[in-house]
């Protein structure tokens, strides 16, 4: 057996300082670095108490080989919510949740319980990337 864990996710963001305000003010993760500047910014956030997972907000086109298309197609995507998904998980999905609407987070799914047995609720974060928040047992 192999030991694997997760360390780093990356999240494209459009605007670094909302999303931390998103990630820090709604749903209370903690910001562990942030380097560059400007539309070179990369900022690594991360759920307190669990210091070695962490998610890297990027800027969607750092990487040098993204053709203008590309660039457009993520952007669009982007827009519509299709690009990234990242799934959350908390003991108590319904004070999350009332957080988050109260501090203005999109909403795209209430507190739900689905057909395949988790209970959970999905917003937007600013730049458009799907959050979704399952109930822990």
């Amino acid at each position: 057996m192999t030991d694997i864990t997760i360390v780093h996710s990356f999240l494209p963001h459009n605007d670094p300082d909302e999303s931390i305000a998103f990630y820090r003010d709604l749903l209370d993760f903690e910001v562990r670095n942030d380097v560059g500047g400007g539309a070179m910014r990369w900022v690594t956030i991360g759920p307190a108490g669990q210091p070695d997972t962490s998610i890297v907000l990027h800027p969607p086109f750092a990487d040098p080989g993204i053709t203008e298309d590309e660039q457009k197609m993520i952007r669009e995507m982007m827009a519509k919510g299709t690009f990234a998904t990242v799934v959350l998980a908390s003991k108590d999905l319904d004070a999350t949740f009332e957080k988050a609407v109260a501090g203005g987070g999109e909403v795209i799914q209430e507190p739900t319980d689905q057909p395949y047995g988790v209970r959970d609720c999905a917003f937007r974060d600013p730049a458009g990337n799907h959050v979704r928040i399952n109930q822990l047992p």
